[in-house]
């Protein structure tokens, strides 16, 4: 929406400069884009006169012109400069526009400097029209009255010198698209004062020829209010330099005194109107009615548009003469030689409107407006307004006011709460400025009830009146302010065992090298049926593409479409993860919180030692548990190969406290590595956050750190094993001959294959452990030691049911 100071003038008595109204614009929450200031690109054209102008001795088409200028101002001692000039109208005496060297002409995009033009100096430029984009006139320089002030600023002459601004309107608030809407916030804020807009009704002369009426299928919604007169005997030039002023500046084309009329009331007034051709129409009746199957309009913007059944049209006897609430016919259109028009102002349903609008792809200013929704009760009004001016500029002499329908009832009325106002905004603001503003607003108040206006129909609730205050009264008024504390001390934790739990995992996970992908909560129903998942209790009843029709059951469909992107693009070796829910149902509380990592690739990169190699399960496995440690979970965890269909069987493993499962880890099947795209192999692993089970000690601080200063021992143990026999049952045999003493147990070497069945025995392997002892009281005797020992292979013999190796 762009308007000129001078316009808002029109409607806003103030004294404000234009950087007060844009930074008062911005914080009332109309967004300032922009401000075109004349000053910056024309004020340096001054008036001046030329001295002499003689002919160029080396051109036949230049004169050499002594030009008297006045650099200081209106008013200040002249310089005489030298310019050649090609004009046919530079002549001795001429009052025109000089430019100096160094200043940038709008019109040509060229910086002036001084220069030799066929051996003469030239200093400066006598300008044009079109050099100062005032209009397409290039047959001559500027010639002013002889009268013109000699050094004032040409701008300031001529009353160009008006500041354009332009703001960005949210979709919320129709009634800032009229320079009235903007003036009526300004001075609700205090900047100045809402001249009053009398609208006093135009008397008839005549009854109007022209009935209009209303099809009954549309009076309802689509079209409830249609008015309009007849206005002989006008005269359709061009309008006034004022109008024409405004219309530039905000980049519409003056076209002529009756279209132009229309288009100062769509942005002053926010009030679309269309004016018919009256000698052009046929009949005697203008229906509002929907469009045929095959009928047509040639509009105003030269196209012609074919119309779907139902699009609603303002037809004659001969057809659609306007497409309604969009744009008008060029059939109908007003020219230089209209004498007699009809003037029409309705008000349209926005919904139709912005329907009709899409589907035709037209987009105008009237269209900008319907669809957001103006005012209906203005719609006579605007009528009589634009009656007024018409008759002023163009003359003639009006019919009585022709309608059909009445303006649709938009009184609703909502309850003022002071206090809450106060509790919501977070600053004190009286009542008596509360009713204040809503009242300089437009609102009605009756007692404690609002009563929005019917410019307004963005106001639907009581927290839109508390927007409104707090609009008015400037948020940049807030001040920060500590929050009360409902009892004295350490506050309560905010967050939630399973938020902390969430959090501890991401920052765990992201710091073992992963990096975070954040995907679709949506996939395709392939895809989850791989992982479990994929019933019609987790369709999707209206999904927005055939790839999201349903929720996912696991998060690592989406990590492994990922991978498959990020290999089509090259990147081979990946570690990604993601943290959030899936879903095993499709109703309130049916979903679970996941931590998932996904590992592609090489573990490390490449070196000159060789030391690359690809991930394994125990890559997956060991940042499984790193993730497990940071939750708290116990050392005690079992693993289980009782893994899903998804992990690779005999590489795969699951975490659990009996048939509490806390961890899934292991390769991908190849099979789903295979539909998903995936160059494998790849190994992940999967954590439930929620399945952890809670510390026994409920505090908000860490537990004290406990360490010993005494000497560890470490032992190592080698068993003689079945080769079928895990290395885990070896492990947790050792771990629990002594709780208390055994800080850790180890696998360091297995020798296995012919060699070892050679010494050991066919079916045989050797497992060898490192075991650390803590004490924790005093330094551990050798007797001791060994009594842990014999504990040790003790457990571990009856556990794997092998024997100590020699």
């Amino acid at each position: 929406m762009k308007f000129t100071l001078s316009w808002l003038h029109d409607h806003l008595d103030t004294t404000a400069s234009v950087d007060e109204i844009a930074e008062t614009l911005t914080d009332l929450g109309l967004e300032v884009e922009g401000i075109e200031n004349p000053a910056e690109r024309l004020g340096a054209f001054r008036i001046c006169r030329v001295i002499e102008a003689v002919q160029h001795p080396n051109a036949d088409r230049l004169r050499v012109c002594r030009v008297e200028t006045f650099p200081g101002g209106e008013g200040s001692a002249p310089v005489e400069v030298q310019v050649v000039c090609g004009a046919p109208n530079a002549r001795t005496g001429l009052v025109g526009v000089f430019a100096p060297p160094g200043t940038h002409v709008p019109g040509t995009g060229v910086d002036l400097k001084p220069g030799v033009i066929r051996g003469v100096e030239s200093n400066g430029m006598l300008c044009s029209e079109r050099e100062l984009e005032l209009s397409d006139d290039h047959d001559g320089i500027i010639d002013l009255p002889r009268d013109a002030p000699l050094g004032a600023r040409f701008i300031d002459w001529r009353g160009l010198n008006d500041p354009v601004i332009e703001i960005k309107v949210t979709p919320n608030r129709p009634d800032a698209l009229g320079v009235r809407g903007i003036a009526r916030d300004l001075a609700a804020r205090g900047l100045g004062t809402l001249k009053p807009l009398a609208v006093e009704p135009v008397e008839g002369v005549f009854d109007c020829p022209v009935s209009v009426r209303i099809d009954a299928a549309l009076k309802e919604k689509a079209a409830p209010h249609f008015t309009g007169r007849v206005i002989r005997g006008v005269r359709n030039g061009p309008s006034p330099d004022w109008l024409q002023k405004r219309l530039k500046a905000i980049g519409l084309r003056p076209i002529s005194a009756l279209v132009d009329i229309t288009n100062f009331f769509t942005f002053a007034l926010n009030r679309p109107l269309h004016v018919f051709d009256l000698d052009r129409m046929q009949g005697s009746e203008l229906a509002i009615r929907p469009a045929d199957a095959g009928e047509s309009l040639l509009a105003l913007d030269g196209k012609t548009y074919a119309l779907s059944a139902g699009q609603m049209v303002i037809a004659d006897a001969k057809g659609p003469e306007s497409l309604a609430g969009i744009m008008g016919g060029e059939d109908s259109g007003c020219t230089e030689d209209t004498v007699n028009v009809f003037l029409e102002s309705a008000y349209w349903d926005p919904i139709t409107i912005a329907a009709t609008g899409r589907k035709l792809k037209i987009v105008s200013d009237a269209r900008y407006r319907f669809e957001r929704g103006i005012d209906p009760a203005f719609t006579l009004p605007g009528l009589e307004l634009a009656t007024r001016m018409v008759l002023e500029l163009c003359g003639g002499a009006p019919s009585h006011v022709v309608q059909d329908g009445a303006a649709p009832d938009t009184t609703r009325a909502y309850r003022l709460d002071p206090a809450r106002v106060v509790s919501l905004v977070g600053m004190e603001i009286s009542e008596a400025e509360q009713r204040q503003t809503l009242t300089a607003l437009g609102f009605q108040m009756s007692g404690l009830m609002a009563t929005p206006p019917s410019w307004r129909p963005d106001v639907l609730g009581e927290a839109d009146l508390v927007e409104e205050v707090a609009r008015i009264a400037s948020l940049t008024r807030l001040r920060g302010a500590p929050m009360r504390r409902a009892e004295p001390g350490v506050p309560r934790p905010i967050l939630t065992p399973l938020q902390m739990r969430e959090k501890t995992a991401r920052r765990t996970i992201a710091a073992l090298g992963y990096n975070e992908c954040v995907t679709y909560s949506f996939i395709e129903a392939r895809a989850a049926a791989l992982f479990g998942g994929g019933t019609e209790a987790v369709r999707v009843d209206n999904p927005i593409s055939s790839e999201m029709s349903h929720l996912r059951p696991d998060l690592l469909p989406g990590l492994l479409a990922a991978a498959a992107r990020n290999q089509a693009r090259g990147f081979m070796d990946l570690a990604l993860f993601e943290v959030g829910q899936a879903f095993q149902g499709g109703e309130p509380g049916e979903q679970h919180l996941q931590a998932a990592g996904l590992l592609i690739g090489a573990a490390a990169p490449r070196d000159p030692h060789g030391s690359r190699r690809p991930v394994d399960v125990f890559d997956a496995k060991a940042d499984a548990e790193a993730v497990l440690a940071a939750l708290g979970a116990p050392a005690r965890a079992q693993i289980t190969r009782k893994a899903a269909a998804w992990w690779h069987p005999g590489r795969s493993g699951v975490i659990g406290l009996g048939p509490n499962v806390l961890a899934s880890f292991g390769e991908v099947h190849p099979r789903l590595l295979t539909a998903f795209g995936v160059k494998g192999p790849a190994v992940a692993f999967t954590v439930l956050p929620a399945n952890v089970p809670a510390p026994k000690a409920k505090s908000p601080t860490r537990p004290a750190l406990t360490i010993s200063d005494l000497q560890a021992v470490e032992r190592d143990f080698a068993f003689t094993v079945d080769a079928a026999t895990e290395a885990l049952v070896a492990v947790n045999a050792a771990q629990g001959a002594d709780k208390a003493l055994i800080e850790s147990v180890r696998i360091f070497d297995q020798f296995t294959g012919e060699k070892a069945e050679a010494q050991m025995g066919p079916g045989k392997k050797s497992i060898a452990l490192t075991v650390r002892l803590q004490p924790v009281e005093a330094t551990l005797t050798d007797a001791e030691i060994e009594a842990v020992s014999r504990k040790i292979v003790e457990k571990v013999t009856k556990a794997t049911g092998g024997s100590l190796r020699s």
